[in-house]
């Protein structure tokens, strides 16, 4: 019996097997943060290629919390009425389509990849972006304004008020995103967080956003639908936010109503040396789910099927995100199963391939 390929039950979901398909922004939404067709072939193709848990990118809960003007939204009913064929879609597959909540914060208003670089000028589309204070990223990316306590009680409400508008768009699961340097990471991290109020100084102060957005959704999707949280588990910098800080944030976030942890990394810093290679934040994921006691996600780097399976069957995350590995192959977890000795089968229409 495979690991990678048994069931993963979280709350009223089962998940048909270990395998997600990693948050990948795709710069292709249409206007206002509509998803198209491209979502849903993308996301679709790899519910067809037998992922168990099909994860949206990073999804904006505000218009100003977008990473660049063609990332998608889900701040209105018309997202709701959009996302509904992605969503239908990748359920008849039998997999689980989960929406990954965001805000970008200090990092929103910026060219998609292959445009360019730096901060989008309001006559391109742009905005003034929103962090925990005034500085940039980078200096060819837009001033940011301060948040208030009135405009972080507005953060906090528009992720509540989108994880609800998920569960009507058929999402099966929802995931906040507070990693890779965009708001709730920014307010995590002491690289980005240098506020002298009730959300910045020291680390209960720090982490109070991501945890009144952890409660917030947890209340506005109900006891049966699952919450994760992607973290950056380290900003791979010295004075910045460590694993030993993720291990308390993850208790916080398991007692505030989250049932898994994706344990990213790095974001918070422009320049940070991370040791890059095969599996390399595995080990962030173990110690998580080790000293915090929760269910964790592996992911970066993950490659091989015995890689996958060796992460799950040695208890080291209870879940593997393949990201580039799953633009390369849609059709990865099916491979993966055969070589596993695990039989999940194929669609009926590809069923005379093999």
């Amino acid at each position: 019996m495979s690991a990678l390929f048994t069931p993963l039950t979280l709350r009223a979901v089962t998940l048909p097997n270990r395998v997600a398909l990693a948050p990948m922004c795709q710069y292709s939404a249409g206007p206002d943060g509509l998803p198209t067709d491209w979502h849903r072939i993308h996301l679709g193709s790899r519910a067809v290629g037998g992922a168990g848990l099909i994860l949206t990118e990073a999804t904006a809960v505000v218009p100003e919390g977008r990473i660049s003007p063609q990332d998608t939204g889900l701040w209105s009913d018309a997202h709701v009425d959009a996302w509904r064929p992605v969503t239908g879609f990748v359920a008849a597959q039998g997999a689980v389509p989960a929406v990954q909540l965001a805000h970008a914060g200090i990092k929103a208003s910026t060219y998609r990849p292959w445009a360019g670089r730096g901060g989008v000028p309001d006559a391109e589309g742009g905005w003034t972006p929103v962090g925990p204070g005034a500085e940039p990223f980078l200096p060819d990316h837009r001033e940011p304004t301060a948040l208030d306590e009135a405009g972080i009680a507005r953060v906090v409400s528009a992720f509540a008020t989108a994880a609800g508008r998920a569960v009507d768009a058929g999402f099966g699961a929802v995931e906040i995103h507070a990693a890779h340097g965009y708001l709730l990471h920014e307010f995590l991290s002491p690289l980005t967080n240098h506020r002298t109020d009730g959300y910045g100084g020291d680390r209960t102060a720090r982490m109070r956003l991501t945890l009144e957005v952890a409660r917030a959704v947890r209340a506005a999707v109900g006891e049966q639908v699952p919450v994760l949280t992607r973290i950056s588990a380290t900003d791979w910098v010295e004075g910045g936010w460590t694993v030993e800080d993720s291990v308390v944030l993850a208790g916080e976030l398991a007692a505030a109503g989250v049932d898994l942890v994706d344990a990213s990394s790095g974001g918070a810093a422009a320049r940070a040396s991370i040791p890059v290679g095969p599996g390399y934040q595995v080990p962030l994921a173990a110690r998580i789910r080790r000293d915090a006691g929760v269910l964790t996600g592996a992911v970066g780097l993950i490659v091989e099927p015995e890689q996958a399976e060796q992460i799950v069957a040695g208890g080291e995350a209870d879940l593997v995100l393949l990201g580039r590995e799953l633009l390369r192959d849609p059709y990865w977890p099916r491979r993966a199963a055969a070589k596993l000795g695990a039989h999940p089968g194929w669609p009926d229409q590809y069923a005379r391939a093999f």
